[in-house]
């Protein structure tokens, strides 16, 4: 008896070391707000298209401090927008951009008041919210119209909290999405959206982007992880692209938002919608990075991502927010996505209706 016991316990103890051998490594991954461009890691991890890992995802509702989070390594992966690249240059923080994701496709505008025109907008009151892509937008529209950022007076609000000074005619213009745009239009005709991110020469900046940012650690410690959840975010699209209606309500359930709502951003065509996002596949993010060949969409050039970033950081000179002008290449590190093109990875899709 004695002996069955103590080769009972030798048996428990090697399948306990077993077990714990081949137990999965967590990655963290954050996201900066419920959007469902940044949904896609629930996906894989609810497909399991990240085998011999843990995806423990985190909602920071808040994108500065998601970006925080990512400097310290709390987080290893995180996704939000683009715009941030040159600021966390100039910081000097632990992180940079690996992919670009998904560019702006008609979700954001600018909305101009009842019997304004471009020509009476100098010296009034325009609404952006400050340090995000709705100033950047208003700024570059202002620039085409030949009104440079100080000759304008600026007010630091969201498309919800300038509807009601839109409405009172306190506001000449103001960045604006949907719903808002649609309220303030019923509500007082003569309001129109004067220009948004279909337009061709706003795509072809490639400021307007939700991008995937790591924390350098990870990558130069765990450069297997990173390439898994990054490879993994691109068959989370493919999954996406070929089950729309299942994923978008998988999308919905994490997210807590309506399946309406969730197509209204990412359409059902497993591709894009106008007024929406366009899902970007792995090759057109690849050109954007310069490690495949071929010109991404949108008249982009092949490795557009440093230039969009250039440009970023210039205008966030131009409004005041930034003093000094970084090197792009700092805050980009295109090297993961090379990997998985030299590994033979690829993925081109279409709208499918």
């Amino acid at each position: 008896m004695r002996k069955l016991t103590f080769a009972l316990s030798i048996a428990s103890a090697m399948l306990g070391s077993a077990a714990a051998a081949q137990a999965n490594e967590t990655i963290n991954v954050g996201i900066c707000v419920s959007w469902p461009g940044y949904a896609m890691m629930d996906v894989a991890k609810q497909k399991n298209l990240i085998p011999g890992y843990d995806l423990n995802i985190v909602n920071f509702e808040d994108p500065l401090g998601g970006h925080a989070a990512l400097a310290a390594g709390q987080i290893d992966v995180y996704g939000c927008t683009a715009d941030y690249i040159p600021v966390a240059v100039d910081a000097g923080l632990n992180e940079v951009n690996v992919a670009y994701l998904n560019p702006s496709y008609g979700v954001d505008h600018v909305v101009l008041a009842a019997g304004m025109t471009p020509e009476t907008l100098k010296g009034k009151k325009v609404a952006a919210p400050q340090a995000y892509i709705g100033q950047l937008l208003m700024g570059l529209w202002l620039d085409r119209e030949g009104i440079a950022p100080g000759d304008v007076d600026w007010v630091n609000l969201n498309a919800d909290e300038a509807v009601g000074p839109m409405l009172s005619g306190d506001l000449a213009a103001a960045y604006m999405y949907e719903p808002w745009i649609s309220k303030v239009i019923e509500a007082a005709p003569g309001t129109k959206s004067i220009v948004d991110t279909t337009d061709p020469e706003m795509l072809k900046t490639g400021i307007f982007m939700d991008s995937l940012f790591m924390n350098k650690d990870f990558i130069a410690k765990n450069r297997p992880a990173a390439l898994a959840v990054l490879k993994a975010e691109w068959d989370a699209r493919a999954y996406w692209h070929a089950n729309v209606e299942e994923t978008n309500q998988m999308i919905a359930e994490y997210l807590q938002w309506p399946a309406a709502d969730v197509a209204s951003v990412i359409g059902t065509n497993g591709k894009s919608l106008s007024g929406g996002i366009y899902m970007f596949d792995f090759d057109e993010s690849a050109r954007t990075c310069g490690v495949l060949d071929g010109a991404p969409p949108f008249g982009l050039p092949n490795g557009s991502m440093a230039g969009s970033v250039a440009l970023t950081n210039e205008w966030w000179i131009k409004l005041g927010l930034m003093k000094n002008t970084i090197d792009p290449a700092v805050g980009i590190d295109c090297s993961l996505m090379g990997d998985l093109v030299k590994s033979g990875y690829r993925q081109s899709f279409q709208a499918t209706e």
